[in-house]
C-alpha cells in the first residue's frame, strides 16, 4: 500500500469514528433527554390520564428502576455479543417503546411502556461508555469524556425547555405525547447509522452471561426501591421495611456468588476486582450519591414551579435556561483546564458550588413565596448549574481512567447503574422529602393553600439535597488528588479491539 492510501483509509477510519461517537452520543442525549422531558409534562399527565400521585412517581421511578435493573447485565452482554449489536438492539427497543408511551391510553400503558423503555435503554447507554473506551486511544479520551460530560449536562436540563416546548404547542392536539413521539425520527436515524458507521467490538476474552447474577441484582434492586416508591401511598407497611433491609442480605448474597462465579469461570456479571481500584470505588460511591441529588431535585423542582406556583410548562421550561448554560459551560472547562491544574478540588468546589445555589434557592423561595419571578431564580441556577457542570464532566474520566479495556463494558454499566439506582433512589426519596410534608387532605379542603404547601415542600427537599452534597464533598476525599494522565503511545493504547468490522469510508 502506498503512503498516500495509508493516509487515505486513516482519514477514513478516523472521520469514521467521530461519525460513530456523534450518534453513540445522540442516542445517551435522547436517554437523558427522556429522563427528564417527563418531569415538566407530568401535570399535563396528570390532568389528561387522571393518574394519581403515585402513578406520577412510577412515570419517572419506572423508569429509573427498570434501568438500573438492567444495566449492569446490558454492558456485560454487550462485552460477550458485541457492544454494536446490543446498541442497535437497545436503540429499536427504545423507539417501540417510545411509540407505545406516545400512545398510552391510562396511567398503567404509560407506566408499563416507561418501564419497557427503561429496560431498552439498559441495552444501548452502557455501549456508549463502552463503544468510546475501546475506539479512542488514552490520550484521546479526556477530550472525548469532556465533550460527553457537556452533552450529559445538556441533555440532562435541556429535557424540560424540550418537554415545555412540545406540550404547550399541543402538536395535532396530542398535548403530552409528542414528547415520546419525538425520539422515533432520531431512534430510526441511530439504527440507519449506527449500522454503517459504528465499529463492532467486544471482550477479548471468552465470556458466559452470568444467569444468577441477573436474577441477584436486578431482585436486590426491585427489593430496595419498590418499597421505598410506594411507601407513603401505602401508609409505610411493616412488608416494605422488612423488604428494604432484605435488600442488604440480597446484595450480600451477590457478592459471595459473584466471587464464585469469578473463581469457578472468570465470567461473573460484576467485576469485583474493578473495585479494588481506588479511582474507579470512590467515584462509583460519588455517583450513587450524586444520582440521589438529581432524582430529587429535578422532580420536585419541576412540581414546585408548576403545581406549587401555577406556572405553564414553557414558563417553566423557560426558567431552567441558565441553568443549562452554565452546566454545559462549567463542563466544558472542567476537564480540559481545571482538572488537569486541579484535580479533585474541581469536583469538590462542583459540590460546594451546588450546595450554595441550593441553599440560595432555598432562602428565596421562602422570602418571596408564591410571587418570586423566573429572573429571581437566575442567580440560585446559574450557580448551581456551575457546580453541576464541574461534577458531571470529569467525573466519568475519573472512574474509567485505570479500568482494563476488557473490562469497559462491565465498568460502564456499574457506573450507569449506580448513578440511576443513586436517581431511583432519589425519586423515591420524594415520598418523604416533598410529598411527605404534604398535607393532601388540607389542600383538598382549602386549594388556596397549595402555592404555600408546595413551597415548603420545595424548601424541605432543597434542604436533604444539600446534606447529601455535603457526604459527596466528603466521599470526593477518595478521588486521586490528580487525574491520571493520558499520554500518548501509552500501552493501554496498543490493546487490540476484537472482532472488528472492516473500516468503510463514509
Amino acid at each position: 500500500m502506498s503512503s498516500h492510501d495509508a493516509v487515505t483509509e486513516a482519514a477514513a477510519t478516523d472521520r469514521r469514528r467521530w461519525i460513530a461517537l456523534a450518534i453513540v452520543m445522540t442516542a445517551a442525549f435522547m436517554d437523558l433527554v427522556d429522563a427528564t422531558i417527563v418531569n415538566i409534562a407530568i401535570p399535563s399527565i396528570e390532568r389528561d390520564l387522571g393518574a394519581t400521585f403515585g402513578a406520577i412517581q412510577w412515570i419517572t421511578a419506572g423508569y429509573a428502576l427498570a434501568f438500573a435493573a438492567g444495566l449492569i447485565t446490558g454492558g456485560r452482554l454487550g462485552d460477550i455479543y458485541g457492544r454494536k449489536r446490543l446498541f442497535l438492539l437497545g436503540t429499536a427497543g427504545f423507539t417501540v417503546a417510545s411509540a407505545l408511551c406516545g400512545f398510552a391510553a391510562n396511567p398503567e400503558m404509560l407506566v408499563a411502556s416507561r418501564l419497557l423503555q427503561g429496560a431498552a435503554a439498559a441495552m444501548m447507554v452502557p455501549q456508549v461508555l463502552s463503544i468510546i473506551h475501546v475506539t479512542f486511544p488514552a490520550h484521546e479520551r479526556g477530550k472525548v469524556f469532556g465533550l460527553f460530560g457537556a452533552i450529559i449536562g445538556l441533555g440532562a436540563v435541556s429535557g424540560p425547555l424540550l418537554g415545555a416546548l412540545l406540550t404547550q404547542w399541543n402538536i395535532a392536539g396530542l398535548e403530552w405525547r409528542p414528547i415520546f413521539l419525538i425520539n422515533l425520527p432520531v431512534g430510526i436515524a441511530g439504527l440507519l447509522l449506527g449500522r454503517k458507521f459504528i465499529t463492532e467490538s467486544k471482550a477479548p476474552k471468552a465470556l458466559r452471561l452470568d444467569i444468577v447474577g441477573v436474577l441477584l441484582v436486578t431482585l436486590a434492586l426491585l427489593m430496595l426501591i419498590y418499597p421505598l416508591t410506594r411507601g407513603r401511598e401505602l401508609d409505610w407497611p411493616l412488608w416494605g421495611h422488612l423488604c428494604m433491609a432484605g435488600s442488604l442480605v440480597v446484595f450480600a448474597a451477590l457478592v459471595a456468588y459473584e466471587k464464585y462465579k469469578a473463581r469457578k469461570d472468570g465470567s461473573p456479571l460484576v467485576e469485583l476486582s474493578l473495585f479494588k481500584v481506588k479511582s474507579f470505588a470512590a467515584g462509583i460511591a460519588v455517583q450513587l450519591t450524586f444520582g440521589v441529588v438529581m432524582g430529587i431535585f429535578f422532580l420536585v423542582w419541576t412540581l414546585y414551579m408548576q403545581i406549587g406556583l401555577g406556572w405553564s410548562p414553557l414558563k417553566a421550561g423557560l426558567t431552567g435556561v441558565p441553568f443549562s448554560i452554565a452546566v454545559s459551560t462549567a463542563a466544558g472547562l472542567s476537564v480540559q483546564k481545571l482538572v488537569p491544574r486541579f484535580g479533585r478540588k474541581v469536583l469538590q468546589t462542583g459540590a460546594l458550588t451546588m450546595a450554595a445555589g441550593m441553599v440560595l434557592y432555598l432562602w428565596e423561595a421562602g422570602r418571596y413565596g408564591g410571587s418570586i419571578s423566573s429572573w429571581q431564580m437566575i442567580l440560585p441556577l446559574v450557580v448551581m448549574g456551575l457546580g453541576m457542570g464541574l461534577i458531571v464532566a470529569p467525573l466519568t474520566d475519573a472512574v474509567l481512567s485505570d479500568v482494563p479495556r476488557e473490562h469497559a463494558g462491565s465498568a460502564s454499566g456499574l457506573i450507569n447503574t449506580t448513578g440511576q439506582m443513586g436517581n431511583a433512589l432519589g425519586l423515591g426519596l420524594v415520598s418523604v422529602v416533598f410529598f411527605g410534608v404534604i398535607d393532601e387532605e388540607r389542600i383538598a379542603k382549602a386549594p388556596a393553600e397549595v402555592g404555600a404547601a408546595f413551597t415548603d415542600a420545595f424548601q424541605n427537599a432543597l434542604g436533604w439535597a444539600v446534606a447529601v452534597l455535603a457526604v459527596i464533598f466528603l466521599v470526593m476525599f477518595a478521588l486521586p488528588a490528580k487525574p491520571k494522565q493520558h499520554i500518548e503511545g501509552a500501552e493501554d493504547d496498543a490493546f487490540p479491539v476484537v472482532d472488528k468490522e472492516p473500516a468503510l469510508a463514509p
